[in-house]
């Protein structure tokens, strides 16, 4: 098991990749692939949530899009100082 320098609930700035400055929740953390889960703070930046495409389901009668969660590594993410 690995030890992270962040937890679920903390806030967190990206310092890396597409996300790059913007503030975020850390959501859930994925051990086996060493990556975080966002929820995003500022809305500008939740435009720019990830897609997945879905097939017809009961569930889903329709199909189509669905916006979820992004997930960065861990190294990508700072924890936002308490001040």
């Amino acid at each position: 098991m690995n030890k992270y320098h962040v937890k679920k609930g903390d806030k967190v700035v990206v310092n890396a990749g597409n996300f790059k400055g913007e503030e975020a929740t850390v959501a859930a953390i994925l051990t086996k692939k060493d990556r975080v889960v966002l929820n995003l703070a500022n809305a500008g930046a939740a435009s720019k949530m990830g897609k997945r495409t879905l097939r017809k389901s009961q569930a889903n009668p329709n199909g189509g899009l669905v916006e979820r969660s992004v997930s960065v590594h861990v190294s990508n993410v700072n924890k936002k100082s308490e001040e």
